[in-house]
């Protein structure tokens, strides 16, 4: 079982700045893609960011590329978004996520509200 658990969201005014972190457990976290999503109010949810396990490699959407930044800290067994130049478009629910290939499953974190004001 893999737990994780976001923080970091809040209300913030078109233009600024917030950084999200999801905290995993497990002794394996090193081990994971993990994935930022974000469902928009009345919308599905989407893809933001992957990283891989070592954190040499990124993919964003179309969306957010050029502002958010994902990044991981493997000792500390967190990933983080930095999400810069935020827009009222960005308001939604952000989850961190991972998929376990040898046990085909996700899991998701409960999700933390972002909310852009213009």
């Amino acid at each position: 079982q893999v737990q994780l658990v976001e923080s970091g969201g809040g209300l913030v005014q078109a233009g600024g700045s917030l950084r999200l972190s999801c905290a995993a457990s497990g002794r394996t976290f090193r081990s994971y893609v993990m994935g930022w999503f974000r469902q928009p109010p009345g919308k599905e949810r989407e893809f933001v960011a992957t990283i891989s396990s070592s954190g040499d490699r990124t993919i964003y959407a179309d969306s957010v590329k050029g502002r958010f930044t994902i990044s991981r800290d493997n000792a500390k067994n967190t990933v983080y978004l930095q999400m810069n130049s935020l827009k009222p478009e960005d308001t939604a629910v952000y989850y961190c996520s991972t998929y376990i290939l040898s046990r085909k499953v996700r899991y998701w974190g409960q999700g933390t509200q972002v909310t852009v004001s213009s």
